[in-house]
């Protein structure tokens, strides 16, 4: 939605069932109900206090309380430079084994991703070591951004050996419907999470701030017979993906 018509959406708003209500009140409920009916989609970038307190006639004082509030139920998040963006979070179980794609879908989102590179090489030491592969083993090695509705939620590199995907073009969007395509699904595997500040060219894909934390999930997939078909360093925005785990005694 553009700023203008952003603006007298909220304006619209301000005068409806809860005209009675304090003004910051009002405004909150507007822009939630902004946000809650789409008319601004999750990392959308809000205008600036004073655009908004201008065009609405209020006090600055009054946009910021009702902004602050949204921030407190993550509806929305604060970013350097004085920008308020809407937030989107992202709930991904650690109990099942699932593409980004199908993750994506079962939310009603939908899954993207923006192509970096695509490639068939040599492995390097780390993919050595998670594969189980020599060095003279080619892998086809991909890195992308992963969005949902177009926001970018990961940054993704995934290695998998030539002998269960001989060329990367067999991949579009998602690489698990490759694979199974070939008749090498995953069906098991075991993941390792850490954090680590976002780089710059991290921030740069992911439209973060440098130095952000982001999730680092590591995972090697294994088909039915044992052998290790995929290796995948995948870096999560921390403010907008949680992981669940269920646990049972």
């Amino acid at each position: 939605m553009e700023p203008e018509s952003l603006l007298q959406y909220l304006k619209d708003g301000m005068g409806g069932s809860g005209a009675g209500a304090p003004l910051h009140k009002q405004l909150r409920a507007a822009i939630e109900a902004a946000i809650v009916g789409s008319q601004l989609k999750p990392g959308a970038l809000l205008p600036g206090e004073r655009v908004v307190a201008e065009a609405l006639s209020l006090s600055r004082v009054t946009v910021r309380k009702a902004i602050d509030a949204l921030v407190e139920e993550g509806l929305l998040r604060r970013r350097h430079g004085s920008k308020t963006e809407v937030g989107s979070r992202v709930e991904k179980s650690l109990s099942t084994l699932t593409s980004f794609s199908e993750d994506m879908f079962s939310r009603g989102l939908e899954p993207g991703c923006i192509w970096l590179s695509k490639q068939i090489s040599r492995p390097s030491p780390a993919e050595m070591m998670a594969l189980g592969i020599s060095a003279e083993t080619q892998v086809v090695r991909m890195k992308r951004i992963r969005t949902a509705d177009g926001v970018p939620l990961a940054l993704e590199t995934s290695a998998v050996p030539s002998k269960f995907l001989p060329t990367p073009d067999l991949v579009q969007d998602s690489l698990y419907q490759a694979l199974a395509q070939l008749g090498a699904m995953p069906q098991r595997a075991i993941q390792r999470m850490r954090s680590r500040p976002a780089s710059a060219s991290d921030a740069v894909h992911l439209k973060c701030d440098e130095g952000v934390p982001l999730l680092v999930m590591e995972r090697r997939c294994f088909l039915a017979d044992g052998q290790i078909v995929e290796f995948t360093e995948s870096r999560y925005k921390g403010d907008v993906y949680d992981f669940v785990l269920e646990l049972k005694r």
